[in-house]
């Protein structure tokens, strides 16, 4: 879709609003066990040096962008603990889902062009069956949670592109 910027006019041409990462920057590391999977949508990483699972689920963190009614999307990894894990799971196919409280995690991806993004904190809301969750990042003066709550200009878009390698 070619883009206008609202505030400077710039007609920006096609750039992409969807940006995906494929696992949680943690996968793969050197400590990652046996009892590791990473599927589509949930993935778990064993850390036998802590002694403990970490489950992560996947979400969309959506930035407004103003004059379009499409997002700025990041398809991002984020860790809940193993109780809110389970729950996800559990009421992965129901359609009731939709009234979950949302569950705590921590942001587990790194994106390009924000100050650090591991671990900033997160409610996950879940949505319809088929649809990837809500990631709403808490309301902090951190740039990306900056940009989700207010929102950012079209011309936005083409800095993200460069900076994600678009």
């Amino acid at each position: 879709m070619t883009s206008v910027c609202e505030c400077c006019g710039t007609e920006l041409g096609e750039v992409p609003t969807v940006w995906a990462f494929s696992a949680p920057d943690y996968w793969g590391a050197p400590e990652a066990g046996g009892a590791s999977f990473l599927e589509d949508e949930l993935c778990c990483i064993d850390a036998p040096d802590l002694d403990e699972l970490h489950f992560f689920i996947r979400g969309l963190v959506e930035i407004p962008v103003r004059g379009r009614e499409e997002p700025l999307t990041y398809n991002v990894w984020v860790s809940l603990s193993p109780v809110n894990f389970e729950r996800a799971v559990e009421r992965w196919d129901d359609p009731g889902r939709v009234t979950e409280q949302p569950y705590f995690g921590w942001l587990s991806n790194t994106i390009p062009g924000y100050p650090d993004t591991i671990r900033l904190r997160t409610r996950v809301h879940t949505r319809e069956p088929g649809r990837r969750p809500l990631v709403e990042l808490e309301p902090t003066d951190h740039p990306l949670a900056v940009e989700q709550r207010d929102g950012i200009d079209a011309h936005r878009l083409a800095e993200v592109a460069r900076v994600c390698g678009g």
